[in-house]
């Protein structure tokens, strides 16, 4: 064999292999590069906090540290805030709730008060309560799926009649379903609060109260108000409700609960509010018919571009009734 053909022998094999080889690489799709990102889970998304909770935070970053308690209340943890008084010997504590989206620093009402309490003599526990729930926040009703007939199956045409009977029955056990979960929620609303209250009374206790108000302002007067009439205490001694409001389709109402009480109860209630006022009266009118000798009302006045000195009014109102001489 000639030198000249051992030399090409070599590049005529690679010249019949390559046009073999060609289809196969062309076949074999190159490694996806994103395959391994597809098919890993999503990752979880958190949780948002609360607005109550985003709030607790900020008064923990912004206020002094010894008036920031994290107290217990079932498997949750919450702020609240406290003041020792500022006498040897304290003559009791008064425990705020806020009302409504109210943080327990609220600068109307919750946090002035808070603050001046310890100066008479009065320590003060502000208390965080949960958001309140929404429409929106509502389990859905199931709702039932038709499905398609059988092919061999004989489709009998209801009568036109029967059409508007079926409905209205849809509708009516939706609407019994949505008020099953509507009680429901009430009643995990109502079990959250009162677990709290209950934590501030305990945490009050252990800092020696001789006596416990309860103070509540907004809706938080309506919730003291319900856990004095569900859970009475011999621990707690008075009641003061300020601008009392009801929560939406709450259930027993304030006239009922307010003006029933065994406690002294003082009514704050600024007679400007139309609304309010309304409310008021039938407080009032309530507590008459009933012959409760321990309900009180006080009519306040707003007083416009003079928050401080509305403040002061109030203070001075409270502290007149819970401490008269």
């Amino acid at each position: 064999m000639s030198y000249t053909f051992r030399a090409s022998l070599p590049t005529l094999c690679l010249a019949l292999i390559l046009p073999c080889a060609l289809p196969v690489m062309a076949a074999s799709p190159a490694p996806d590069k994103d395959s391994a990102t597809k098919t890993a889970p999503p990752p979880e998304r958190q949780l948002l906090l609360e607005r109550s909770q985003e709030d607790a935070a900020a008064l923990q970053r912004q206020l002094p540290p010894a008036e920031v308690q994290q107290l217990q209340a079932g498997d949750e943890t919450f702020l609240a805030l406290w003041k020792p008084a500022n006498i040897d010997q304290p003559k009791g504590a008064v425990i705020i709730i806020p009302g409504a989206d109210e943080s327990a620093d609220w600068p109307q009402v919750v946090g002035p008060l808070r603050r001046r309490f310890p100066d008479e003599g009065w320590g003060s526990l502000s208390l965080t309560l949960p958001d309140a729930p929404n429409s929106g926040s509502l389990p859905r009703v199931e709702e039932t799926v038709a499905t398609a007939p059988a092919k061999d199956a004989k489709v009998v045409a209801a009568p036109k009649s029967a059409e508007p009977e079926n409905t209205a029955e849809a509708d009516a056990a939706a609407s019994v379903a949505r008020a099953a979960a509507a009680d429901e929620q009430a009643k995990a609303e109502a079990e959250r609060i009162f677990a709290r209250i209950e934590s501030g009374v305990a945490y009050a206790q252990q800092q020696k109260a001789r006596s416990i108000v309860l103070l509540g302002h907004g809706s938080g007067a309506y919730w003291a108000a319900r856990f004095l009439g569900e859970r009475p205490s011999p621990l707690i001694q008075k009641l003061i409700l300020v601008s009392a409001q009801e929560p939406l389709n709450a259930k027993p109402s304030l006239s009922e609960l307010a003006t029933t009480l065994k406690v002294k109860t003082a009514d704050f209630v600024y007679k400007d509010f139309a609304q309010n006022l309304d409310a008021a009266q039938q407080r009032l009118q309530a507590s008459k018919r009933s012959k409760n000798i321990n309900y009180t009302q006080v009519a306040l006045t707003t007083l416009p571009g003079d928050n401080a000195a509305q403040q002061e009014q109030l203070f001075r109102r409270v502290r007149g009734w819970l401490e008269p001489k």
